[in-house]
């Protein structure tokens, strides 16, 4: 998986991955920086040739990882009604359902998790 070019997460305001399968992109996902102890995901996408083969999850776990390393300990994101498989996919990840963290009026569902150990 190719992360934005950056060794130094300190001072960065977001990351971009980009999930590959023998050189070709299948999927990727974005994580900006709200404030000092939370991330929120965005723009997790997998090609639809390449679903339910786990790259979502790795995508959002890579994810979770990079949020580690810049000291973040939650991360938060949305979704809308009809996209009941990335539902289901936060959910297994442990991103528990909750109220309102933004005004976006695309939004639907609101999800957000608290990184620790043990929690991936």
């Amino acid at each position: 998986m190719a992360d934005a070019p950056s060794d130094d997460l300190q001072g960065m305001t977001g990351v971009f991955v980009v999930a590959e399968r023998s050189g070709a992109p299948v999927g990727c996902g974005g994580m900006r920086i709200v404030d000092a102890t939370t991330g929120e995901l965005a723009r997790i996408y997998v090609d639809a040739a390449a679903r339910g083969q786990g790259i979502g999850a790795l995508i959002v776990r890579r994810l979770e990882e990079l949020a580690v390393e810049a000291g973040l300990t939650r991360l938060r994101l949305d979704t809308r009604s009809d996209l009941v498989e990335a539902r289901r996919l936060y959910a297994r990840l442990g991103y528990v359902e909750g109220s309102r963290h933004n005004d976006d009026p695309y939004a639907e569902h609101w999800f957000a998790k608290e990184l620790g150990s043990g929690q991936r």
